[in-house]
């Protein structure tokens, strides 16, 4: 390893240990601050036992299913001899994740209680700092150990023969751990969400944060495991896998292309070490300057929340593309790859803008008013608001794409389009920070309802939460963008690797042609997959809302004195219905990411695995930007109603609970399927680059 490679390597690790000191230092600062009166100490100890417990039956699932894994990675590869490497390495990825997952939603649950007191005392700025704070450990902690642990697999085996191998079996373990995070926790929190908003606010007449309703600790917890716990597993599964991406193209593209990337004369092994390094020093990069952002956020919360996180979203990919263009020039690299980078961090600041405008602007005010005549018309203007927001989000990601590719030069295209999604992803500690902000002050919300703490109180949460309900749409987007761009630098790094191999065996490329009958099975299959993750996810939420509804009806139907506020709901029963729920039914999409591309790998070949990943990203792309979009149009029409934005239709009318309703079949289409349904097509692709050397020559 020359001098150069070492240093830029070396760059993000020293990063990434920084990013973990400061998010240490967040995390203790934040459980050091004044947790509030005693009742609010007991709704937050309940929520943090719940999120907690839910977490520690979910990792001895995945224990099951980790250790499975290795098993298979040990004999599939023994033949290579990289079997045991190949599973270790698994194993490093998924424990980096739930790690991250650990961490980050443990600092969420001490986060929101202290956030409502920081409310209670009547201090928005300091009520804002300590959300922040508390999402600032999530983030930088996805970014870090993201960062950190592919660093150090590439420091290690950089030289090594094996290290495709290496990256490939981290990024499997990172990817199949996210989906399982965030379906299992997505169906934990809707399940209890949409049973609560029903039975609080349709049945009872109450809200759903209200002290009476059993289901308002369980709603709570789900904030935590779903949108905490699990995007973060889907953000550091994105980061991974655009990093491994990247890095892939790099190892198996032709020499002659990569000497391209540079203008000082570098060539040979050094040039293709080189363009391996660049993305990851990138994403140190990234970090660097999120850690930055992070603390001019926090040096801004005097002004208006809406503000401070809009433009924490912003002004780090900005100077992140700045950063670059200054930087690359001086390692003599072309400016193509800066360029390509500055694409995908624009792009993915113009979906998150898109994604706002869909989900807090002019269209929720449409689907409101269209729900005052009935469910089914506020149903059908939030189905036609997420259709319309697909069309642009996808638009601006095909237009990133081409422009990825345009500004390389010669045979270097899928690695612009690989480097576009590196610059879509720079900013990962921040857009999480921002994101996990979000869970925090609704939590936040719910505490200080359920402490009772009076209007003054609840004016700064709800304000807290309405920004939170955005950036946390945002984040979706997001996510869900820089998904589909991952994916199809996924899919270029597996024809690659397919054609590196067969090409070492004397065979010849594999050429994909649409009118080839194993593409076209391929394509079939891929297409189907999305719809029955969908389905399947859909379907657990409702079986285990209406399980919620039941027991909630019983209840306030048998305890004598809830009604009327005199008796202790059972909170408990909820937590165990929701979590068994989630816990049983998040297997079979996790098996299809999984079983799928093996399956069709081995017994159809690398032509029908390419046909099926083709057919799985066109459709999951926009199956899954269509529900997220959708469900967040409903979340805010609902929220806009409640606000009082619809003038002669208040809380608690018709048309107020016609838009709850939609919002019921918005929240598992945003927090369970849509993001589910975007974490199988990554997983997919992922398990099909580590497998591609096993099936290049059938």
């Amino acid at each position: 390893m020359s001098s150069l490679i070492e240093q830029l390597t070396m760059a993000p690790l020293i990063a990434s240990v920084v990013g973990i000191a400061v998010a240490f230092f967040f995390y203790f600062r934040v459980k050091g601050l004044p947790e509030g009166t005693e009742t609010m100490n007991m709704i937050g100890q309940y929520i943090r036992e719940g999120a907690m417990a839910f977490l520690m039956r979910e990792y001895k699932v995945l224990a099951f299913y980790s250790v499975g894994v290795f098993l298979f990675l040990w004999i599939a590869f023994q033949g290579q001899g990289t079997g045991l490497l190949a599973g270790l390495c698994f194993l490093f990825g998924a424990f980096l994740s739930l790690f991250s997952g650990f961490i980050g939603m443990k600092a969420a649950t001490y986060a929101n209680v202290r956030t409502s007191q920081a409310a209670r005392e009547g201090s928005k700025p300091n009520a804002l700092l300590t959300a922040l704070d508390g999402g600032a450990v999530m983030g930088l902690f996805v970014a870090s150990t993201a960062v950190l642990g592919l660093g150090v697999l590439y420091y290690i085996y950089a030289e090594d023969t094996h290290l495709a191998t290496v990256l490939h079996s981290f990024a499997v373990g990172a990817s199949s751990i996210a989906l399982f995070s965030r379906v299992g926790g997505g169906i934990y929190t809707k399940a209890a969400d949409v049973g609560s908003d029903i039975a609080g606010k349709v049945v009872e007449g109450i809200p759903e944060d209200d002290p009476r309703n059993p289901g308002g600790i369980a709603d709570n917890v789900g904030d935590n495991v779903g949108d905490v716990a699990g995007m973060g597993a889907d953000i550091y599964e994105s980061l991974v896998a655009a990093l491994v991406a990247a890095m892939a193209i790099a190892l198996t593209a032709r020499a002659e292309y990569i000497n391209g990337l540079f203008t000082d004369g570098t060539t040979g092994m050094e040039a293709r070490f080189l363009a391996v390094t660049i993305p990851l020093f990138l994403a140190g990069l990234g970090l660097a300057i999120s850690i930055l952002c992070i603390f001019i956020a926090r040096a801004l919360r005097a002004n208006a929340p809406a503000m401070v996180l809009r433009a924490a979203l912003v002004v780090p990919s900005i100077i992140m593309v700045v950063a670059a263009l200054a930087i690359m020039p001086a390692l003599g690299v072309s400016m193509s790859i800066p360029y390509a980078l500055g694409a995908g961090a624009i792009g993915g600041a113009l979906i998150g803008l898109v994604t706002e405008y869909y989900t807090a602007w002019g269209p929720i005010e449409k689907v409101a008013e269209a729900s005052k005549t009935g469910a089914g018309t506020g149903v059908i203007s939030g189905i036609s608001v997420g259709m319309e927001s697909t069309v642009v989000s996808l638009f601006i990601v095909a237009i990133v794409g081409f422009l990825a590719n345009a500004v390389m030069p010669e045979g270097m295209g899928l690695y612009g389009i690989a480097m576009g999604t590196v610059g879509m992803l720079a900013g990962t500690a921040i857009v999480m920070t921002v994101d996990a902000y979000g869970p925090i002050a609704d939590n936040a919300g719910g505490i200080s309802e359920m402490s009772e703490l009076g209007k003054e109180v609840r004016d700064i949460t709800d304000e807290l939460d309405a920004v939170g309900n955005t950036t946390a749409a945002i984040g979706k987007g997001f996510a869900i963008g820089s998904a589909t761009l991952t994916v199809l630098s996924l899919f270029s790094a597996f024809i690659l690797e397919v054609n590196f191999v067969r090409e070492a065996e004397g065979m010849g490329s594999l050429v994909l042609k649409l009118d080839d009958a194993p593409i076209l099975v391929g394509l079939l299959i891929g297409a189907c997959l999305p719809y029955a993750v969908g389905a399947s996810t859909m379907m657990a939420v409702g079986k285990a809302a209406q399980a919620i509804i039941d027991e909630i009806i019983r209840q306030f139907n048998e305890i004598p004195g809830l009604r009327e506020g005199n008796a202790e709901p059972e909170s408990t029963v909820i937590v165990d219905i929701a979590t068994k729920a989630a816990l049983s039914q998040m297997i079979l999409p996790g098996s299809v990411a999984i079983l799928a591309p093996v399956t069709v790998g081995f017994l159809l070949g690398p032509a029908s695995l390419a046909g099926m990943l083709a057919g799985a990203v066109a459709v999951g792309a926009s199956l899954s930007l269509f529900m997220a979009n959708a469900g967040g149009a409903w979340d805010n029409a609902k929220k806009h109603i409640e606000a009082g934005g619809l003038e002669g239709h208040p809380k608690g009318s018709e048309a107020h609970k016609a838009a709850v309703i939609g919002d019921t079949v918005g929240d598992p289409f945003k927090d369970t399927s849509g993001p589910g349904v975007a974490i199988l097509i990554k997983v997919m692709s992922v398990v099909s680059l580590l497998i591609a050397p096993l099936i290049a020559t059938f």
